[in-house]
């Protein structure tokens, strides 16, 4: 069971990963000018709400399953999440994304290093976990 619930989390940290990869193209398209304020506040609105609720739905399956250690390294981005979507500042604004687009880099490079790591971490667990699962067979 621990098995398919790490692969699980790699399939889902790799669709995040993928998530915070466009988001960051997406905010140099619009510092090249190669895409206006409206299409990309739209593109980026419609991924804002489905990478938080995938990681939210992760998060909470490592708790209900007992992977505390897991659970506690996913809780700060929960947090930062929930808090967001808490203060109602989870959809970009077409009207303010020049004043704010550093700010929204930023959080995008670092949710791209945070799910980068935890792809590693994630990977290496569920290949312990396979061997170990592996070897209680024999």
């Amino acid at each position: 069971m621990s098995a398919l619930i790490f692969i699980f989390a790699v399939i889902a940290n790799c669709v995040n990963l993928f998530a915070q990869v466009h988001f960051t193209i997406l905010y140099a398209d619009l510092e090249s000018d190669y895409i206006n304020p409206i299409e990309l506040c739209s593109r980026v609105n419609k991924l804002i709400a489905p990478e938080a609720a995938l990681h939210a739905f992760l998060s909470v399956l490592f708790l209900l399953t007992g992977h505390w250690f897991v659970f506690a390294i996913n809780l700060p981005l929960l947090a930062f999440n929930g808090n967001k979507l808490y203060k109602k500042l989870q959809l970009l604004d077409a009207t303010e994304i020049f004043r704010t687009l550093n700010k929204h880099k930023r959080e995008s490079f670092l949710k791209l290093g945070f799910y980068l790591l935890l792809f590693f971490y994630y990977l290496y667990r569920m290949i312990a976990t396979l061997i170990a699962e592996g070897a209680n067979d024999y």
